[in-house]
């Protein structure tokens, strides 16, 4: 109950960004542009700040090491049941990432209410360091539909390059001018809250599965919200992590889809309708779910 309190304010602004989004005439351009403003500028202004701040050390290879492994056994299970699931194959490869894929911008959001600055920097680098991995899954599967290129899609992806210029930066050792972190930090005390806005502004419920789109549906969500933090528990406890390593990995596993995998279909001419509704039925089922996960491990 206390986690769920904890992360109450989190979810309510996801909550929110639905409503005003259907009930205040900004039009779509507005929440575009809010989207835009924060995966281009307010995100990596958050991540490089906190990431320069904190020492970086190889502490953080075990948490790699856990996301990964939580990461190919979710898609380990996806492709397994591809027999089983009477999709059409573009169907199949565009839901497919919804199994793995994974919102920044509810982890951030989680990681800093959980453990402040020191909780986003691991949360950072986490879900940084697993960006090429789930973009090469992502693009991989749908590459036969369409024409892309995964190191095109890390180099446009600004949470990616911020992660890793940011990491450049601590391990070299080199300091952050005072009055930069503080336009830094500005930026990214705006991130969280505007960022989870438009999360909740782009949930979108409507649309008719039919029978085998639904039972398509529940396995991809299953995975998502429950077995791949179940295999990230299993990988932390054998691994032997601990403290804020541990809390951030399960948190990070536990996450519901992002919102970029619905870009991603689209622009690869995949099954963009289909997406978007898991995407929106991950994130509402996530604020309950990710609250289990975390308030079970508490106890």
């Amino acid at each position: 109950m206390q986690t769920a309190l904890a992360l109450f304010p989190d979810f309510a602004l996801i909550l929110l960004g639905y409503a005003l989004r259907r009930w205040m005439s900004l039009g779509d351009h507005f929440w575009t542009g809010l989207e835009k403003l924060v995966y281009f500028v307010l995100f990596p202004a958050l991540l490089f700040n906190a990431i320069t701040k904190t020492p970086i050390s190889f502490a953080a290879v075990p948490l790699i090491g856990v996301g990964a492994i939580a990461m190919a056994g979710a898609m380990l299970l996806a492709l397994l049941a591809r027999p089983l699931l009477k999709l059409t194959p573009i169907s199949y490869a565009s839901q497919f990432q919804c199994s793995f894929r994974y919102n920044s911008y509810v982890g951030l959001a989680v990681a800093a209410k959980l453990h402040g600055a020191a909780g986003l920097a691991a949360m950072g680098i986490l879900a940084g360091g697993m960006v090429p991995f789930a973009n090469l899954a992502a693009v991989w599967m749908l590459a036969r539909h369409g024409s892309t290129s995964i190191w095109r899609e890390l180099a446009r992806n600004p949470l990616f390059l911020s992660t890793m210029i940011a990491l450049l930066w601590n391990l070299a050792g080199l300091a952050v001018p005072a009055p930069m972190g503080q336009f830094l930090g500005r930026l990214g005390e705006a991130a969280i809250a505007l960022g989870l806005l438009a999360v909740g502004a782009a949930l979108k419920l409507r649309g008719t599965l039919g029978e085998s789109g639904r039972v398509a549906a529940g396995y991809f969500l299953a995975i998502k919200l429950l077995a791949m933090p179940l295999i990230a528990l299993i990988a932390a406890r054998l691994i032997g992590l601990e403290g804020i390593h541990f809390d951030v990995a399960m948190a990070f596993a536990a996450l519901p889809t992002a919102s970029s995998a619905y870009i991603l279909a689209q622009r690869m001419g995949g099954d963009g309708p289909r997406v978007a509704w898991l995407i929106s039925a991950s994130t509402l089922l996530g604020m309950v779910t990710l609250p289990i996960w975390l308030a079970s491990l508490a106890g």
